[in-house]
């Protein structure tokens, strides 16, 4: 799918929410867009790993991470994960590692900052609960597009209808 977010928010202004500018790019995709799948989860990786383990359909996965910069929520093992099940992009409230390794992969992957530091392997944490920062809510099911300029979020898929 084409499309800019400066665009979508020029034409569906009314329908969107914007992230304040807060992330860095470090996937080999800065552009990624797709319906939102969430997890809740605090400097652990057990349920990430577990859920990009499933099919991503095409989805964005947003995880909070509670904005902790002591250690990172992915790194390349978890990125090419996303890539083997079809998921398009991440979208991090946290940090990640590997990121060399990560800005040559084709995956969008936005981040607060890197750390070298690997999380816990504990699988707690919450799937598919609406998640807030940024100045935003993430609700499960919602569009999420991302590109150089930023992140909008819309209940509905703007890409069909631009």
């Amino acid at each position: 799918m084409t499309f800019a977010t400066a665009d979508l928010f020029d034409n569906h202004a009314d329908e969107l929410e914007v992230c304040a500018p807060i992330f860095l790019d470090f996937g080999g995709h800065t552009d990624f867009c797709g319906p939102i799948q969430t997890l809740k989860v605090f400097e652990s990786f057990g349920i990430t790993k577990s859920t990009l383990a499933t099919d991503g359909k095409g989805h964005v996965l947003v995880i909070d991470g509670g904005g902790s910069l002591r250690c990172a929520m992915l790194g390349d093992k978890l990125a090419q994960l996303a890539i083997d099940h079809n998921w398009k992009g991440i979208l991090i409230n946290g940090c990640v590692r590997d990121s060399a390794v990560i800005s040559k992969l084709s995956i969008g992957v936005k981040a607060l900052a890197t750390n070298p530091t690997r999380p816990s392997p504990e699988a707690e944490g919450q799937l598919d609960v609406p998640v807030r920062f940024a100045g935003v809510t993430f609700h499960p099911g919602h569009f999420l597009y991302a590109d150089a300029d930023g992140v909008v979020l819309s209940e509905h898929n703007l890409v069909e209808k631009s």
